[in-house]
């Protein structure tokens, strides 16, 4: 497309930005010279709002280049006979879906077609998606890469609160407490505007990051402005446990605020009198002193004790575990010990990751959900949305598997033969990707809906080109539960379609003519009735009524009566009650557990993982981003100069990384802050350098959440003739791919 074909298509658009859940609020715009310069068909524009106050991060500037990226999918591709993949035409390729849906449902039964959705769709397309599968597909097996982020932070909050929103409270009301404690989130890095909020708590010196890294955030807490406790990996619990036995040993509980507002209390406080400060250091490694001293700078914050606040946050460092539940649930004990949630000013409250991680587990990508975050075996809810849906009760099928057990499954005799892939590129971020790879390859169709050819697509069957985020209307919900309007800026590439088209001529050519609508604002309006009533109600929302608002609306935001006055939104939750039968938090006695993966002598060094400040997720729209490539251009392996020595490679070397489950190789980081029984990797690359190769699939008994963050390793120097790794070659052959033809 030339650039004054760009510049006339392009019109200006206050929208968000395509990447996390903070969701920065920019304006779009006809393209500049230095828009034009770096291939993008718009000029991107930081724009003021509560989050993130005008800013963007390195991302957020560079994200209207994705839309241009040089090998951007605009037709349909089949797979041929000789293994290869090739461009049809949509009839072709949709009926051909079709076809081979209905033959595998036929011989195999509904069951064996499944859909795998992404935490970056809309509200609209995940609605869509999660009616597709029980209404179009008849199947129970949905679930989505939410599941790598949010479920056990979900678990833990519905258990003890009885709701789910990661933040229940806005985020710019962190700005004024007395003292945050940030767990396992490296805020400074994956959305950088955030940290200003932090502000507050670090000139009071309040600012506690616990963290087995010296992470960005943890170097905020440097001089004065806090404390950074380095526990041994996967001793979160631990961590919390005996700050929470420091509170009640002390004296320093909120006993008022127990009383009257929590049950479980007592059975909490029996429990953690097991985890004395000195103990703890034994098994996390941090002096039992420290611990002391964050707990009784917690207490001074609270408002118990006069203080002007305080806050738990909890992140994906240590939610994505076989633990993670029970670490959210020690978190939670914490804040509600100190008398925070349902308080102005405090609270407790987990950092969604992903861009619609929120809305899109709340309308039905989760295996065991309805929309309005409505259990989907609840007779009630069934009925409900049943109801929205012209459906009957009895033909919605009931709970899936989580995400982990349904690519097990895949490919095997009883599991799903066919899998329908939206948002999520699973080989470079599912753990023991290898494995998974192997499992995409036994099905007998893997369809892919994509905007570029990722390392999944390269896999598929049948490849579908989707329209991207500056191109398409709909809504996203942020971090804090706040839906906001995602506007379309300019067209399309000619030959794409957007996935509420796919779904809705999927649907047709099964015999579901209606149903599925096009329009995003007519989707958004059956999602908000399906929701009326359910724990996220968005009923008394639509398109019309947030584009009134640049601001967006916080949920629950229930319709009101005709000639009324409308909701306002729900910025803080639990003021007067938590939504649980008796009105009152649980709190829920936990206990520390061995890591899944332990040390051992074949495999002697904890390795974890995270990500990088220029790449998002799985990479594949940031590492297209020329700026953000040339800025990190390659994976690496963080590790102590000690433990450098003891493994031979100097920084900059190579250096060969083994689990039980497969080989990584990257360029050695060698650096002090790191502790010298553990090495950290980024998870944003494929091929050699793909750290998921690593990781384990255990899963936590309660959320399914995978033991992402943690497992046990063998490093040593890369073999002499190693080259340096880089992304996986194209694997549309039929031998690189394991697809052969059919």
């Amino acid at each position: 497309m030339s650039a004054a074909t760009v510049s006339a298509a392009a019109v200006s658009a206050a929208t968000h930005c395509p990447y996390c859940a903070l969701q920065c609020a920019m304006t779009l715009g006809p393209p500049d010279d230095d828009a034009l310069a770096a291939g993008a068909p718009v000029a991107v524009a930081g724009r003021d709002f509560p989050t993130n106050r005008g800013g963007l991060c390195q991302k957020g500037w560079t994200s209207g280049q994705v839309l241009r990226a040089s090998d951007r999918l605009t037709t349909p591709l089949l797979r041929g006979p000789d293994g290869e993949l090739r461009p049809a035409t949509w009839d072709e390729a949709l009926g051909m879906v079709a076809d081979r849906v209905r033959e595998i449902q036929a011989r195999h039964g509904r069951e064996a077609v499944a859909v795998f959705g992404g935490g970056g769709l809309t509200n609209e397309k995940a609605y869509a998606l999660g009616k597709f599968a029980r209404v179009g597909l008849r199947t129970p097996f949905i679930d989505y890469n939410g599941r790598f982020c949010m479920a056990s932070a979900a678990a833990g909050a519905n258990r003890a609160f009885g709701v789910d929103r990661g933040l229940p409270f806005p985020l710019a009301d962190l700005g004024g407490a007395q003292a945050v404690l940030l767990l396992g989130s490296n805020l400074a890095e994956t959305m950088p505007p955030s940290g200003a909020h932090l502000a507050g708590a670090r000139a009071s010196g309040g600012l506690v990051v616990v963290d087995p890294r010296r992470t960005p955030p943890a170097a905020l807490a440097d001089d004065g402005a806090g404390v950074h406790l380095q526990p041994a990996p996967g001793t979160d619990v631990g961590v919390l446990l005996a700050l929470a036995h420091v509170l009640w040993a002390g004296g320093l509980a909120d006993s008022r605020y127990l009383a009257s507002r929590t049950t479980g209390a007592r059975e909490v406080r029996s429990s953690v009198s097991a985890w004395w400060p000195e103990r703890a250091e034994q098994v996390c490694g941090v002096p039992a002193a420290d611990l002391r001293a964050v707990a009784r700078l917690l207490a001074a914050a609270s408002p118990a004790r006069g203080g002007r606040g305080a806050y738990v946050l909890t992140g994906r460092g240590v939610e994505q575990s076989a633990q993670g539940t029970a670490t959210v649930s020690a978190a939670i004990n914490l804040a509600l010990a100190l008398g925070l949630p349902g308080r102005v000013g405090s609270g407790y409250g987990a950092i969604t990751g992903q861009g619609n991680g929120q809305g899109g587990r709340e309308h039905g990508q989760k295996a065991d959900q309805l929309p309005g975050a409505r259990r989907i075996d609840d007779p009630a809810a069934r009925a409900h949305v049943a109801s929205v849906w012209g459906v009957d009760p009895g033909d919605l099928p009931g709970p899936g598997v989580p995400a982990v057990e349904l690519l097990r499954r895949c490919g095997t005799a009883d599991g799903p033969r066919a899998l329908l892939v939206h948002g999520s590129n699973l080989v470079v971020s599912a753990p023991d990707a290898l494995r998974v790879r192997e499992r995409l390859a036994a099905l007998d169709l893997l369809v892919v809906c994509d905007v570029v050819p990722s390392e999944t697509a390269l896999l598929a069957d049948v490849v579908l080109p989707v329209t991207q985020w500056a191109e398409e209307e709909g809504t996203m919900t942020s971090l804090e539960g706040r839906v906001l309007r995602r506007r379309q800026a300019l067209p399309a590439p000619q030959g794409v379609r957007t996935e509420l088209e796919v779904l809705h001529d999927l649907a047709a050519l099964l015999g579901v003519p209606t149903g599925f609508p096009v329009d995003p604002a007519e989707v958004f309006d059956e999602l908000a009735r399906a929701s009326a009533g359910g724990v996220a109600d968005y009923s008394g929302l639509s398109h019309a009524r947030l584009d009134a608002d640049h601001r967006g609306l916080f949920w629950p935001c229930p319709a009101t009566p005709a000639g009324s006055e409308q909701h306002p939104g729900t910025p803080r939750l639990f003021l007067e009650r938590f939504p649980t039968p008796d009105g009152r938090a649980r709190l829920v006695v936990v206990e520390p557990d061995s890591p899944s993966d332990g040390l051992r002598p074949d495999a002697p060094v904890h390795l974890i993982t995270g990500r990088v400040l220029q790449h998002y997720q799985s990479g594949a729209q940031t590492r297209r981003v020329p700026a953000l490539a040339a800025a990190q251009p390659e994976p690496f392996v963080e590790l102590h100069p000690l433990l450098a020595d003891l493994v031979g490679v100097a920084d900059g070397e190579l250096v060969q990384v083994a689990s039980a489950r497969g080989e990584a190789m990257a360029v050695a980081h060698v650096t002090p802050s790191a502790r010298l029984d553990t090495v950290f990797m980024p998870f944003h690359w494929a091929g050699p350098g793909s750290v998921n190769r690593l990781t384990l699939d255990t899963t936590d008994p309660v959320s399914g959440m995978p033991d992402l963050k943690l497992c046990a390793v063998a490093r040593r120097p890369a073999p002499p003739s190693a080259e340096q790794p880089a992304d996986d070659e194209p694997v549309d052959d039929a031998a690189a791919a394991g697809r052969g033809p059919r």
